[in-house]
């Protein structure tokens, strides 16, 4: 079968694609899935950089979407023919983190989706949504679910609080299309206006060019009347966090998602304390919150926004277009 792995050392030139041969069969406890479609997330990219160590060889992708086509002994969740998605930690099935690295997510400590075939046990998948496509259900073990304990197991989110979203990446338009699904009212920040007005198309109530205006806390101070917003989907890290600090109101929660301007900085600590607000650091989320998530969006037919899908061949060129910004939404890999 068809896989891409991780060769060498350098960046995106050492993705190769090679000639493996078809998984065994399942045994006790597992099952055998075909994969159809995977999504990209600045975790990936990373990691095809080189810029997380993994063992030479590794395929890369965390994110996984296809159909079960055999199952092993004792495997009572799945049969034949149901459509799966992966987890990111496959084993956090539920309650608290039990880790703070990435030993077991696969494309990473482990080998991940860019394949046809995998054999895993069966707890390391959960059921599709209903109506979703291959490329859909890709979308959520990543962006989906980060998401949506950012806003729903961390926030956790009411109806008619106001949530800032920083950015129009996956996990940013997952939180704004979360965020309108439970009532809230939502302000999104990009440098795009043509991004800003597909944000405002998908139900933004508020937003705002960073690059017209530096100091954005100050736009969404002045459009919560002074108060501040109950919550912060803050995926840009060290160089935003203090503006999401200070737009934050007292008391609030800033879900701390992203590095995307860099691993370390300082934080305005005097200020993160007298406004009493709760800081949540978090990556991901367990099995039982991507279950608790896809009933919700089969509950109220929400859909993913997929900017561009590319076929496994082309990665190179999918993680080149991501990493140009161009994106609204997630990118998409079928297998």
């Amino acid at each position: 079968m068809k896989v891409i792995r991780l060769k060498g050392s350098g960046g995106l030139e050492r993705l190769t694609a090679v000639e493996i041969d078809e998984p065994g069969a399942p045994q006790k406890g597992e099952i055998l899935v075909r994969i159809h479609a995977s999504s990209l997330n600045f975790h990936d990219y990373l990691v095809a950089l080189g810029k997380i160590a993994t063992d030479d060889g590794l395929i890369p992708l965390t994110d996984g979407a296809g159909i079960v086509e055999k199952i092993g002994e004792g495997v009572s969740e799945f049969t034949v023919g149901d459509r799966v998605v992966s987890c990111f930690f496959p084993d956090w099935q539920n309650g608290e983190a039990v880790s703070s690295g990435f030993a077991k997510t696969p494309g990473d400590g482990l080998d991940g989706y860019a394949r046809e075939r995998v054999v895993r046990p069966a707890n390391w998948f959960t059921r599709a949504p209903k109506n979703y496509s291959y490329t859909e259900a890709a979308t959520l073990t990543t962006a989906g679910l980060t998401a949506w304990r950012a806003l729903v197991g961390d926030g956790p989110l009411k109806a008619g609080e106001t949530v800032l979203i920083l950015g129009t990446g996956g996990v940013s338009v997952f939180a704004l299309q979360f965020a309108k699904m439970m009532g809230a009212l939502t302000i999104v920040t990009s440098s795009s206006d043509e991004k800003l007005t597909r944000a405002r198309a998908l139900g933004a109530d508020y937003t705002i060019n960073y690059k017209q205006y530096p100091n954005w806390a100050d736009q969404v101070l002045n459009r919560t009347e002074g108060r501040g917003v109950d919550h912060v989907v803050e995926v840009g890290g060290p160089e935003t966090l203090p503006q999401s600090i200070s737009a934050c109101r007292i008391g609030g929660h800033i879900a701390l998602i992203g590095v995307l301007t860099g691993f370390s900085g300082p934080i305005p600590t005097v200020e993160l304390l007298t406004r009493q607000i709760r800081l949540q650091g978090l990556t991901v989320g367990n099995r039982q919150q991507q279950i608790e998530m896809i009933r919700a969006l089969d509950a109220n037919n929400m859909k993913p926004v997929i900017d561009k899908t590319f076929p496994l061949q082309d990665l190179i060129e999918a993680f080149h277009y991501e990493a140009s910004g161009a994106h609204f939404g997630k990118i998409c890999i079928e297998v």
